[in-house]
């Protein structure tokens, strides 16, 4: 697998998000990183159907899914189709972000993934900052002052990815559990 700690991303826009995309990756390039770009490139032909949002964010899913990239962005008008379509390969936690904050949390509190964003609505120096939280992050980073707090999330993503919708109605809508973590937060550890 083409890792984040050795600098491996995988990348896809669509027409609408080939700008920002764009600028991110040659923010990212200049700072070392090995890019793999499944979507619009400079030369592509706009009547080209196989570069529509869809049909992009599962060809970026399927890089997740099969185990080649550990993360990858994705980039259209909103964030929101190509996340909708990358979100269903298997084994891919998707997120649509809008601020560095959002990003931040993306990946340190949900352990996303893949990490879609919008060029109607992100500014290309926000993209760039939102990709570096994004890439320098990992699920529990700055939280470690709260109790938990890594293995709450962990789970989550565990139970996530063992969920078979089938087996949930079957079970009258109630998770099967793979374990639970005491929730209590010590707010007089927190970091000021």
């Amino acid at each position: 697998m083409k890792t984040v700690k050795d600098k491996y991303l995988v990348v896809g826009a669509d027409f609408a998000g080939f700008p920002l995309k764009e600028v991110v990756v040659e923010h990212l390039t200049k700072k070392g990183w090995q890019i793999l770009d499944l979507g619009v490139k400079k030369d592509s032909d706009p009547n080209d159907t196989d570069l529509m949002f869809h049909r992009v964010g599962l060809r970026v899913g399927a890089e997740i899914s099969e185990g080649n990239y550990e993360r990858a962005l994705l980039f259209c008008g909103t964030g929101m189709g190509i996340h909708i379509a990358a979100s269903k390969c298997p084994h891919v936690h998707a997120g649509v972000v809008e601020s560095l904050p959002a990003a931040t949390r993306a990946i340190t509190g949900n352990g996303v993934n893949v990490l879609a964003m919008g060029a109607f609505y992100v500014a290309p120096q926000t993209a760039c900052d939102i990709a570096d939280a994004y890439l320098s992050n990992e699920l529990g980073s700055g939280w470690e002052w709260w109790h938990n707090f890594y293995e709450f999330h962990k789970l989550a993503i565990d139970e996530l990815e063992a969920f078979d919708y089938e087996e949930y109605k079957k079970n009258s809508f109630k998770v099967n559990k793979l374990g639970d973590y005491d929730l209590t937060l010590d707010f007089d550890k927190k970091p000021e």
